[in-house]
């Protein structure tokens, strides 16, 4: 016979938060890599990511659009 357990939900919750911190890590990179351009180039980039119109920094600007985006994928 053939063992057919399912996976306990602390193993699929495990995996879940592996794929989201993948995704909010690759999202996060993407974003940073386009302000950082912008920045340099003096450009108005905050109204270009959704969720980053409000924030002063940098980083807090890049994060409000990751956590944006990422809201949208749900």
């Amino acid at each position: 016979m053939t063992d057919t357990t399912k996976p306990s939900l602390q193993q699929i919750l495990k995996n879940d938060s592996k794929a989201y911190l993948g995704i909010f890590a690759v999202s996060f990179f993407l974003f940073l890599v386009i302000a950082v351009f912008a920045q340099a180039m003096t450009w108005q980039w905050r109204s270009w990511l959704p969720g980053s119109e409000a924030e002063k920094s940098l980083i807090g600007g890049v994060k409000g659009a990751v956590y944006t985006f990422m809201s949208h994928l749900l």
